[in-house]
């Protein structure tokens, strides 16, 4: 049932994306990229700049309520007479003055075993911090705080719009330079005369489906690098809010946690995303490249060496 509210959830999205990026493009009123087998590079430029752009800022815009339905978070209300609720939204709430945020962040917490927590939306008006049961079942409040100093400093750096418009970017130049190659090299262009016109076009699309896997999977290396300089920067945020040694703690704890599944063959739960975790598993050889977050002994000894 959770697999398959996700998959409708997942192409809800992407149905309205190409709903809101069309009609951008109708009242832009961009003319087709290819005309008459020729290629217009303005055209091609304006369409994968609002096709790229377009679809990271409008998932960017729906964060929050997609990171509520996909991880089932429910909100804590400020003024709950749960001691341990209340405890935890006065946290995050005295981190996110420190911190200087303009507005509280909403502050919510999803049931899940695996002790994790993250922090999304569109701006650092419009945030949520949430926090799994699994860490406030097995974290101490001092590892805790230092959990809610990192998601909160990542908040307060704007890493959800830095890596959003980096996406954005990324996006548009995979499928600028994938139909560019294309075009040059399936003889599309100079098929306009002959009567090959038809096999160009297809050796055009399947060489734009290549060029886009090969330059999306470089610009995914190029994302997960910049994300993990991201996370090393939330670490030294989260140790000014925090305390250094918490922030220590909290990663040591982490890596215990990360060790007992390792050690009993335990994958981490498959509701988690990457994308959100204060922490992601280790990977090994080349598939490191593509780790959003950096190896938490990596991330320790640069606490206890200060040089994050």
């Amino acid at each position: 049932m959770a697999l398959t509210r996700r998959i409708f959830l997942f192409l809800a999205v992407n149905i309205l994306v190409v709903i809101m990026i069309s009609l951008l493009l109708n009242v832009l009123n961009v003319r087709p990229y290819l005309q008459a087998y020729g290629l217009n590079y303005s055209s091609l430029a304006v369409f994968c700049l609002v096709w790229g752009m377009g679809g990271a800022l409008f998932s960017l815009s729906i964060s929050r309520i997609m990171a509520k339905w996909l991880m089932r978070v429910q909100l804590i209300d400020p003024n709950t007479r749960d001691s341990q609720l209340s405890q935890l939204v006065d946290l995050v709430h005295r981190l996110a003055k420190d911190a200087k945020l303009p507005t509280m962040p909403q502050v919510g917490v999803y049931h899940s075993p695996e002790v994790n927590a993250f922090a999304t939306g569109p701006s650092k008006r419009l945030s949520l911090v949430a926090v799994s049961s699994g860490l406030l079942n097995r974290m101490s409040m001092p590892e805790i705080e230092a959990v809610l100093a990192h998601e909160v400093s990542h908040v307060a750096n704007g890493d959800m719009v830095t890596m959003t418009l980096m996406q954005g970017i990324i996006n548009a130049f995979v499928m600028f330079l994938a139909r560019v190659l294309a075009f040059a090299f399936s003889g599309l262009g100079r098929g306009r005369d002959q009567n090959n016109s038809g096999g160009s076009y297809a050796s055009f699309a399947i060489m734009t489906f290549l060029f886009e896997i090969l330059f999306m999977l470089l610009g995914s290396i190029a994302i997960a690098w910049f994300a993990r300089q991201r996370e090393f920067r939330a670490d030294a945020g989260g140790a000014r809010l925090a305390g250094k040694n918490k922030m220590i703690s909290a990663l040591q704890a982490l890596q215990r946690v990360q060790d007992i599944h390792s050690h009993a063959h335990q994958p981490q739960a498959a509701a988690a995303f990457e994308a959100f975790q204060i922490s992601g598993k280790g990977k090994a050889g080349w598939l490191r490249l593509f780790a959003t977050h950096p190896p938490l002994e990596e991330r320790i000894a640069r606490l206890q060496q200060g040089t994050v």
